[in-house]
């Protein structure tokens, strides 16, 4: 790729252009450019490799914050020359920590982009890490892989959630395809080193002077082709499956509450460990509970007799028993009584249940029960 080009004039988008058109200018330039619509154009293969290297980039929110971050302080153009406008292919040396500030020109022999500290990143080169990969290469074909992890959102009834179940979930996972052990390949087909990157399963791409790793796209990161691809899975090794999954759901859970399930994702290839299962629980409103921590809220209806002249409504708990909370007379809707020990019961600590009254005016009355209230009001000086 030129020094002069970045990766917005790689997809061919101004640098504003949001997340949403990113993803539709890449789909239409990946299905252009793929090598499966272009067999024996090299030049259609690179031009395939420069578009999934820049979406890599920019179809990610913090990649591409940090790309645009160096993109502003110059790292893909004064400092990707060396003086005279050659490009430099990469600064080697162990010159000392004195490289110029941003937009100062070339910096001088022996300067080091891992030298370079860009304000609150870090240095460049351990940036360029993170944001590309450079610390982790995709396992070879003959290597064990991990498994996928799986991250899921999981609603579960609040009864549930309070005190504790268990939930059956159905997860759609990658595995290794049982037809050729995620070799890719179909039966008695050959196996040979691909040829684009000479066996590594990954290769490297220019951005001026700096070079990035990124898994093959021809032999999807495996190092290898076989001379028939499997029918089952079109030679990728893995297959789609549903995967049955019994979750225990922690008594006291709340909304946001995360767990953690080790070896639950998919099945590892090769003999790989499986991936882990994380669950994210969103707990669903009940009709009669809601909660503050470990105390349980019920709202309970009252008619405005009871509420002035007082009375005793019955509650149910949060374990089918029944409490009967006695409501003095004048009880202002929204006053809370607290009945110990009835809330949620966690890590060997219990809440409590508070009643809450709320006053309902009835509703239709008849010609006598208004004239009746109207009485009432006169009488005891209400306004209405």
């Amino acid at each position: 790729m030129a020094a002069s080009k970045d990766f917005y004039a790689v997809l061919g988008v101004p640098d504003k252009a949001t997340a949403e058109e990113l993803k539709k200018q890449y789909r239409r330039l990946a299905k252009q450019y793929h090598p499966d619509s272009n067999k024996g154009d090299p030049k259609a293969a690179d031009r395939f490799k420069e578009i999934s290297e820049a979406y890599n980039v920019l179809g990610d929110a913090t990649k591409r914050r940090q790309y645009d971050e160096m993109r502003r302080l110059g790292a893909f153009g004064d400092f990707a020359r060396r003086p005279g406008g050659g490009s430099t292919g990469g600064y080697q040396g162990g010159g000392a920590r004195s490289g110029p500030r941003p937009g100062a020109g070339s910096p001088p022999p022996g300067y080091k982009f891992e030298d370079f500290d860009v304000g609150g990143f870090g240095g460049l080169g351990d940036l360029f890490s993170s944001m590309f990969g450079g610390g982790g290469q995709k396992p070879k074909a003959s290597e064990p892989e991990k498994g996928q992890s799986i991250e899921i959102t999981l609603e579960v009834p609040f009864r549930i959630a309070t005190v504790g179940g268990r939930v059956p979930i159905e997860l759609d996972v990658n595995e290794e395809c049982g037809t050729c052990s995620g070799t890719g390949a179909a039966k008695g087909a050959r196996i040979s080193a691909c040829p684009e990157c000479g066996g590594r399963g990954s290769i490297a791409f220019g951005q001026g002077s700096f070079a990035v790793s990124r898994p093959c796209p021809m032999c999807l990161g495996k190092g290898a082709l076989p001379s028939e691809k499997c029918g089952v899975c079109g030679g990728h090794g893995e297959s789609r499956a549903k995967k049955r999954v019994l979750i225990t759901v922690p008594a006291g859970t709340d909304t946001d509450a995360k767990i953690r399930l080790k070896g639950q994702g998919g099945r590892g290839v090769r003999g790989g460990a499986p991936g882990d299962l994380t669950i994210t629980f969103k707990v669903e409103p009940d009709k009669l509970f809601s909660r503050d921590g470990l105390d349980l809220i019920a709202l309970v209806p009252v008619n405005i007799a009871q509420a002035t002249l007082g009375s005793k409504v019955t509650v149910q708990t949060l374990d089918d028993k029944k409490v009967t909370i006695a409501i003095p007379a004048g009880t202002p809707s929204g006053k809370r009584f607290r009945v110990r020990g009835q809330g949620i019961d966690k890590d060997g600590k219990k809440g409590d249940l508070l009643v809450e009254v709320r006053i309902e005016a009835p509703q239709d009355l008849t010609v006598d029960a208004k004239e009746a209230m109207e009485v009432f009001a006169a009488r005891a000086g209400l306004k209405y």
